[in-house]
């Protein structure tokens, strides 16, 4: 008999299934996994010592593009940990709004990941329901922000500004009918709430049709169940958090154990899984967008009854209203100093998270009083789960590994910041 030898193969960068510019040096046996090694730092932007040397209020942005499919997220924990420091509290309507976009962007990161995993199974039209959904959401983040993607909508203090009262028409076109238009417009013609109402009625239904489409479905089935399991001391272990510790059963959910805003006032499950395959964290992550859901109808009743201001009225941190800098000089100064200068935040050391789509997203923040923070660190979700890959593949196909990066639901730009 010859003599076989393993062999080394190299899994991306360049790769539509290795969701980024991850890089995967696989050890094979024929075809069964011994070793995965993943490298990353592809794409590194040095996003914390960038945000070292400027002031607090100008790295919000930078967190959107980190994890650039749930960016308001990342935005709220680097946004708790300034208003830790600082020792100041949004006002409930602001924490309303946030805690609504929190969801909407949790319901829009799993689309994404939906439609990506079911594009790397081998499902094309789930992909193409997805960003139906999508497109409804992102919608949602124009409205508010004037950014489909990077909206840099939360500030220490509140909320950029308040809901619209009305949402953008599609416009008439020679390619559609002007009952096609009515069609598409019929929900906008009253304010941000009311499309976002609109959207959660009908929402329901739209996880059904992928549920129709994926849950029962025999190849679906043969391609996760089984594959890529971790019992849940292990997770534990690992360091998983979000939908990769609670599809192995462990019930961890930060909204849950350590509320921030108004998650405690909210009525809302958390799905696990049982086995801690791949089959498992995909209904984890189904079930989790169908309870978003829910959260998302209860902040719209909430804000449609309470109306307040969105943001402190304390222009040493928050600036003042347009109107008001354009006729009052000690406006002005404000709005001018908190411009060019920021603010300074009180010395000392923080550690805030969010129960972000992908897991815990922290934010370590040290500040030596100055108007920039002297240290940042960010925890994201991804990496722990990325150096798990290795345990997770050994022993599985070729193929499996496809599903197990899939299912990991990793971006890199957390990953290697």
């Amino acid at each position: 008999m010859p003599e076989i030898q393993n062999y080394t193969m190299n899994f991306g960068p360049q790769h539509p299934a290795a969701h980024g510019v991850l890089r995967l040096v696989l050890e094979l046996d024929g075809e069964v996994i011994q070793r995965a090694d993943p490298h990353v730092g592809l794409l590194h932007r040095a996003t914390e010592k960038l945000a070292e040397n400027k002031p607090f209020n100008q790295s919000i942005g930078y967190m959107d593009r980190l994890d650039y499919v749930s960016m308001m997220c990342n935005e709220h924990g680097y946004v708790l940990a300034i208003e830790k420091l600082l020792g100041i509290e949004p006002p409930l309507r602001a924490q309303y709004i946030r805690v609504m976009f929190d969801e909407i962007t949790r319901i829009l990161n799993h689309l994404m990941w939906l439609g990506a995993h079911g594009l790397d199974i081998g499902a094309m039209t789930v992909f193409l329901y997805c960003f139906r959904e999508r497109e409804a959401l992102m919608d949602c983040y124009e409205a508010v922000s004037g950014a489909r993607m990077h909206a840099t909508y939360y500030r220490p203090g509140g909320v950029a500004r308040e809901l619209p009262d009305y949402m953008p028409q599609y416009q008439p076109s020679p390619y559609r009918s002007k009952r096609e238009l009515e069609r598409m417009n019929a929900a906008r013609q009253g304010g941000l709430l009311d499309f976002i109402e609109a959207f959660t009625d009908s929402f329901p239904s739209r996880v059904d049709e992928y549920e129709t489409l994926l849950t029962d479905n025999r190849i679906w089935k043969q391609r996760l169940v089984g594959i890529g399991v971790v019992e849940p001391e292990r997770a534990i272990e690992l360091g998983f958090t979000g939908p990769m510790l609670r599809g192995s059963g462990v019930e961890w959910d930060l909204r849950k154990m350590q509320p921030y805003e108004v998650y405690d006032r909210l009525d809302f499950d958390i799905p696990v899984g049982v086995t801690g395959d791949c089959y498992d964290r995909y209904l984890v992550r189904v079930e989790e967008m169908r309870q978003s859901n829910r959260i998302i109808r209860q902040c719209v009743d909430w804000l449609r009854a309470n109306p307040g201001p969105v943001m402190l009225d304390n222009h040493k941190v928050t600036p003042p209203r347009r109107e008001e800098m354009k006729g009052d000089m000690e406006s002005l100064i404000h709005h001018f100093k908190l411009f060019t200068e920021g603010y300074s935040v009180p010395a000392g050391e923080v550690y805030a998270a969010v129960e972000a789509p992908k897991g815990e997203f922290g934010v370590y923040l040290i500040s030596d009083g100055a108007n920039k923070p002297y240290r940042l660190k960010v925890r994201p979700p991804g990496f722990p789960h990325l150096a798990a890959m290795d345990e997770m593949v050994r022993g599985h196909m070729l193929a499996d590994v496809v599903a197990v990066i899939s299912t990991l639901d990793v971006v890199f730009g957390e990953i290697d910041r």
